[in-house]
């Protein structure tokens, strides 16, 4: 069990990886050596996480997600498999806790009465600034 906050842990059994040839640095060792980490956590399927944890994770991963609920994560920012391997690990740890945070509500607020002033102020001197700029009829005057 992978331990990510208090009351969720992720079941290392629900957890797949995958390794691929990474791109970038490593010189020769690119295009022998599959170092990159591909980890795929079923977040539909999975039986570690709550309910409402799963809606948040879907959400925050995008399109890290495919249409089959499976959620993959891509390590290739170091040389070495088992350095990409953590990288992966921490990064799904680190959605998995931020997900699992409930979103703090949103308390309705009204603008203040100074604030309305202004509003309705600056709206005033814009509505004269427009009234400028029309054209003036043409006035004969008799002479």
């Amino acid at each position: 069990m992978i331990p990510v906050s208090h009351g969720i842990a992720l079941d290392e059994s629900e957890l797949e990886e995958r390794f691929i040839r990474a791109s970038g640095p490593g010189g020769q060792n690119v295009n022998k050596v599959a170092t990159a980490v591909q980890l795929r956590f079923d977040v539909g399927r999975s039986r570690s996480l709550p309910p409402a944890v799963r809606t948040r994770l879907i959400a925050l991963a995008g399109k890290r997600v495919a249409a089959d609920g499976v959620l993959v994560i891509t390590a290739q920012r170091f040389r070495t498999q088992r350095r990409n391997r953590a990288d992966a690990l921490e990064r799904l740890v680190a959605l998995v806790r931020k997900a699992a945070q409930p979103p703090k509500p949103r308390r309705p607020t009204q603008p203040t009465p100074g604030a309305r002033r202004q509003r309705l102020a600056n709206k005033r001197h814009r509505s004269e600034i427009k009234q400028q700029r029309k054209r003036k009829p043409f006035l004969l005057h008799d002479q």
